[in-house]
């Protein structure tokens, strides 16, 4: 007989996501962006940054993806995504950077945080968001 399984919803497993995380307000990663030399991620869908906007500096890793772009032993790692560097994610409003900023502690990042309340805290505060289309250079 199969064990059984506890049933949990996507919010508890992002609110578990986030007691096991760093997590930082926008003002918190705009001065980490000026002061120091984070890697930001946004692991957002290609239709949703160009409906929305991109933060200036970010590289663009699908949440599809990231696993795979992360791990230095995958054949679709990305160079720029290193274990021993400070990487920030970022996501709509905070739920899926949440869980893959804890997934990304399970492969080794030590120095991984994530953007609480997402793009839409960002903006909210009146912080800058460039628009861009996917395959030209950032505008406005």
């Amino acid at each position: 007989m199969a064990p059984e399984l506890t049933r949990t919803t996507a919010a508890q497993m992002v609110a578990e996501a986030k007691q096991r995380i760093e997590n930082l307000g926008p003002e918190q990663v705009l001065a980490e962006l000026r002061d120091g030399d984070p890697l930001l991620v946004d692991i957002r869908e290609p239709a949703e940054r160009a409906a929305t906007g991109v933060i200036a500096g970010s590289v663009h890793a699908p949440r599809g993806m990231l696993e795979f772009y992360a791990d230095p032993a995958s054949p679709y790692h990305r160079p720029e995504l290193r274990p021993e560097r400070r990487v920030i994610l970022h996501c709509a409003s905070g739920g899926r950077s949440a869980l893959a900023a804890d997934m990304l502690g399970r492969l080794g990042y030590a120095n991984v945080a994530h953007l609480d309340g997402g793009i839409r805290a960002w903006a909210e505060r009146g912080l800058p968001v460039e628009t861009r289309s996917e395959d030209g250079p950032a505008s406005g």
